[in-house]
């Protein structure tokens, strides 16, 4: 029996001592960076082009009730412009920035600051309804009449009639939650710590704080901050991460914005309603990285 019992013991102890050196002799496999997200923080900065459509306009006064019908603009971009690296101008361009946490591998929440622009288009023809003042009233000069051509109901919008930018800024504060996935391996990228692809979208929403350019029927410009409504919006994008820390990211984003409290003068009974649909075409360079 106490042969039978060393013999036992012996091929525990030898079991033992091969198991633990194996485990010895396994190589250590150093997770990559770019495996997990949570407890990121990333932040980028870029630029927008942007689309929007025909739009109605809804100005009041104390002596005018009118609106504008299917009015069309522009957006003003700088192109490749040293204003987007310059620190005393970065805000002049139409651009992006925005800061965000990974909650988890695949989620994050951030907020943003989208400075778009828009530009009513000039000496166009556009149909209209309602009053404003006619010749004279506002110059008192006889026989002015902005140089509208108005007819039952179109008129031509001539800067002396109207002039109507959110060239300061279609500002879009907002917050967003956004899905991140990692393509990588969908193309055979061997190594994502040196170069990864990732598909994100997301959606979100905020307040629109415009900085409007507004002239209306000669009267004094305006070019004042205003909180003006609230905008929601959906976007989808690719990113491109460079050695674990560094990316581009490219999104579409389009929305919707409703704006009833635009200042158009420095009388507060001048104001102005407008709902618009945009689209955003946005590259972007920023950071990802653990605190």
């Amino acid at each position: 029996m106490k042969k039978i019992l060393s013999l036992v013991i012996a091929l525990i102890s030898i079991s033992s001592f091969a198991q633990t050196e194996n485990l010895v002799d396994l190589p250590i496999v150093q997770e990559k960076y770019t495996a997990h997200n949570k407890g990121k923080f990333y932040v980028y900065w870029g630029g927008n082009r942007d689309n929007y459509a025909k739009s109605d306009i809804h100005f009041t006064g104390n002596n005018y009730d009118f609106t504008l019908y299917d009015v069309t603009a522009q957006d003003r971009p700088k192109g490749w412009h040293i204003d987007y690296v310059n620190p005393t101008r970065m805000t002049i361009p139409q651009t992006n920035l925005r800061i965000g946490y990974f909650i988890n591998d695949h989620y994050n929440i951030s907020i943003g600051y989208d400075h778009m622009k828009y530009i009513m288009d000039n000496n166009v023809r556009a149909k209209y309804s309602g009053y404003y003042p006619q010749e004279g009233e506002i110059s008192n000069v006889p026989g002015n009449t902005f140089g509208e051509n108005a007819t039952a109901n179109e008129i031509t919008l001539t800067p002396e009639f109207l002039t109507f930018e959110h060239t300061d800024g279609l500002n879009y504060v907002n917050t967003e939650i956004n899905r991140f996935d990692d393509i990588s391996h969908l193309l055979g990228l061997p190594n994502t710590d040196k170069f990864q692809i990732n598909l994100t979208e997301g959606i979100g929403g905020g307040f629109l704080f415009p900085r409007t350019n507004a002239k209306v029927f000669n009267k004094v410009r305006y070019d004042e901050f205003n909180v003006a409504g609230y905008g929601i919006s959906a976007k989808a994008g690719l990113n491109f991460t460079f050695f674990k820390y560094f990316f581009i990211q490219t999104e579409i984003k389009g929305g919707y914005i409703n704006m009833n409290n635009i200042r158009t003068s420095y009388d507060k009974s001048d104001k102005a309603e407008q709902e618009i649909w945009f689209l955003q075409k946005i590259i972007t360079v920023g950071g990802i990285f653990k605190l």
